[in-house]
């Protein structure tokens, strides 16, 4: 297959995803990450799987999970819940945060080479089920879909211009699509400019969470750029204060149809109705498509946000020329 999308459950045509909600946290097992957050702890394949047969019952068809590797990453899990829900999931390679790993960990030490031959080796031969955490590492039958990686807040670190390096080397060798988190939307441009710089196909590329900084001159400009964005604060936005990831797709959307796509990023218990919280993971397609909907958003936009651009976006990049 040319042109594929590479979920837990093996590789489809991006022609299958379907409605796709682009930046997820379906399961995060008990980790240093949730031990400094409990509020994150997603750990329950029952659970998740109840709710997520009813977005696949409201249409839904696929869902990009956006945890990395040490962190809380569960493929076995995510295999799982794919199954009983009958929703193509996608699960990430790469690194987030230093601040969701211990103190001492191995991120630390390892080199740009190295780093990126690890993730080259959860895309190809599958994810370590051990999470990279030791003291060995086994390959599963799930391979990786995509390249995680993170900066923080109006900066690149050091440490994460390795990860950001390793990460266009794994992607120049693999195909394999890049999706970044911009620590409150900030940095998206310097992120642009660093991996456009590796030689990364930016068509490839997806900045998470930019609409936390609601200014359309910023978006433009990295709209500009080739990458794709995903939006996903539409449910955060409090009283008082309107919805601005709604007026940023009112408003750009028109002029970059094929580059906007949107989320949840719902990393909380208290986001997910099967854990009592809300408003659920059923928002996203039950009350936000039709806001927009109703807004003027026409079904051609909305198809092109849900369905042609993550297929586009989420496709492995054709490396044999």
């Amino acid at each position: 297959m040319t042109h594929f999308v590479r979920t837990v459950l093996g590789d489809i045509s991006p022609d299958e995803l379907g409605f796709c909600y682009a930046h997820e946290h379906l399961i995060i097992d008990a980790s240093y990450t949730t031990a400094q957050t409990p509020d994150f702890l997603l750990d329950d394949v029952d659970l998740a799987s109840s709710e997520l047969i009813e977005v696949k019952r409201l249409g839904a068809g696929a869902l990009v999970d956006s945890m990395p590797m040490a962190c809380g990453r569960n493929v076995t899990k995510l295999a799982e819940i794919s199954r009983r829900s009958q929703l193509h999931i996608l699960c990430p390679t790469g690194l987030h945060l230093r601040k969701y790993y211990p103190p001492v960990h191995w991120c630390d030490r390892v080199g740009v080479e190295e780093l990126a031959e690890l993730f080259a080796r959860e895309i190809t031969l599958g994810i370590d089920t051990n999470d990279a955490n030791g003291p060995e590492r086994n390959a599963s039958a799930h391979r990786a879909g995509l390249i995680k990686i993170a900066s923080s807040l109006d900066a690149i670190t050091p440490h994460e211009n390795k990860i950001f390096r390793a990460a266009a080397m794994s992607h120049k060798k693999t195909g394999a699509p890049i999706l970044t988190h911009t620590e409150q939307g900030t940095f998206a441009m310097e992120q642009i400019e660093l991996l456009g710089s590796l030689g990364v196909d930016l068509r490839h590329v997806v900045l998470s969470h930019t609409d936390r900084r609601p200014d359309v001159a910023y978006h433009r400009s990295i709209l500009r750029s080739g990458v794709r964005i995903e939006y996903d604060s539409a449910f955060r936005w409090k009283p008082g204060q309107g919805n601005p990831t709604r007026d940023l797709v009112l408003t750009l959307a028109p002029e970059f149809p094929d580059q906007i796509m949107l989320g949840m990023d719902a990393a909380r218990r208290s986001y997910w109705k099967c854990h009592g919280g809300f408003p659920g993971m059923a928002f996203l397609i039950e009350q936000f498509v039709p806001e927009l909907r109703s807004a003027g958003v026409t079904d051609d936009l909305l198809h092109r946000i849900f369905f042609t651009t993550p297929a586009s976006a989420y496709q492995f990049k054709d490396i044999r020329s």
